[in-house]
């Protein structure tokens, strides 16, 4: 088999899904070519499925499987895999949200890497140690083929020191408490789709589940809204993001909450769902709204006006504005929340109405899965 037969499987894991995509390999310039791609909803629940398509989107496999774990469900794709493609991939990308103070750079898994992944659990605590679990089971499947580690912090180390610190002691600064940021793999995208058309200063809005936003200069984050953790930044559908750290004291002295049930209240029960009364999906938010629901009403506006209000900073921040940039579920797909946050950027050259026909706006899909490929055909090379 040559390196230009060689398959590259690229892996997105979240809390209850599994995507993936698979992609051949090239030594040429242009991007590794799309050969399946899907994915595994539901993990851990009753409603789980398993989706295959093929590069024109045709579903090769859609059907109901009841799925454990992210382990039963590499196991499943990868079956599918053997079964469409009639060979394994000659290496695995993972992404992964956080590798915490000393994991910055894109690079292979190794027995060092994993022990350090182990060591900065405390910066990620929902995601590294299932992040660790699924790299286990991976190579327990795939014995022998490469893994690589694929950051979404890394993207962000381009940061100014003036970005990346907190006003906190000096001795949790070198204890790794600072602000790293998130949404890297899909903001790469991005910065690759774009190209030479890419302007010297750009905001780009990762809009979703989870949502961020960064200023980019030259191409390079020069900050970004999340924080040390996923939590912080814009409120999300069920995290909090910014608000007074005072709050956190107050409610320690108050009602006695441990670390856990924090961790709990600023992930899982905050954000738009809080708001809401409990629903934190847009497009349901939107559907109420329009009903008259007037707390569904509030949180789209607390949203919008969160994401208006850090386009204004960053705007300011790089000296004035020649791009936004939307993605992310939210972003791609709600025509009325992009012109709720445009309404009052004017000022920035952003016409009112769907801001998609004002030159200064573009709407591009978050490409993560292929941003893995392409990360991990350069790093397999």
């Amino acid at each position: 088999m040559t390196e230009s037969d060689e398959l590259i499987l690229a892996v997105n894991s979240g809390s209850s899904s599994l995507k993936f995509g698979l992609y051949r390999n090239s030594q040429a310039e242009c991007d590794p070519a799309l050969v399946l791609a899907g994915g595994a909803t539901g993990i851990g629940h009753s409603n789980g499925r398993l989706q295959v398509n093929d590069l024109s989107g045709k579903a090769l496999i859609d059907q109901a499987y009841k799925l454990a774990s992210q382990g039963e469900a590499m196991k499943e794709i990868l079956a599918a895999i053997a079964q469409r493609a009639g060979q394994k991939p000659a290496a695995v990308g993972h992404r992964m949200v956080h590798g915490g103070p000393h994991l910055r750079e894109h690079q292979i898994i190794t027995s060092a890497l994993l022990r350090t992944l182990e060591a900065a659990t405390q910066f990620a605590p929902i995601h590294i140690p299932a992040a660790l679990k699924l790299l286990h089971e991976t190579e327990k499947l795939l014995s022998g083929v490469p893994q690589y580690a694929c950051f979404d912090t890394a993207f962000h180390r381009t940061m100014p020191e003036t970005s990346r610190h907190y006003a906190l002691p000096e001795r949790l600064y070198d204890e790794g408490i600072e602000r790293y940021g998130f949404h890297g793999l899909s903001y790469e995208s991005i910065v690759c789709r774009l190209g030479d058309d890419l302007p010297a200063r750009v905001v780009c809005a990762h809009l979703g589940a989870g949502a961020s936003l960064v200023a980019l200069r030259r191409g390079r984050s020069i900050d970004t809204s999340m924080g040390m953790t996923p939590v912080g930044g814009i409120p999300m559908a069920t995290r909090s993001g910014d608000f007074d750290p005072g709050i956190l004291l107050f409610l320690m002295r108050t009602e006695n909450l441990s670390a856990d049930q924090l961790e709990s209240l600023l992930n899982r029960d905050s954000g738009l769902g809080a708001i809401s009364g409990g629903e934190s999906d847009m497009r349901l938010l939107e559907d109420a709204a329009g009903k008259g629901n007037v707390r569904a009403r509030l949180a789209i506006e607390v949203f919008a006006v969160a994401v208006r209000k850090t386009i204004g900073a960053y705007a300011a921040e790089l000296g004035g504005l020649d791009l936004l940039v939307f993605t992310g579920g939210i972003g791609e797909h709600s025509a009325s929340m992009r012109e709720r946050i445009c309404h009052g950027l004017e000022f920035l050259g952003i016409t009112s109405g769907d801001p998609v026909w004002c030159s200064k706006v573009r709407v591009l899909p978050s490409e993560e899965e292929l941003q893995i490929a392409r990360i991990t055909c350069k790093l397999h090379r």
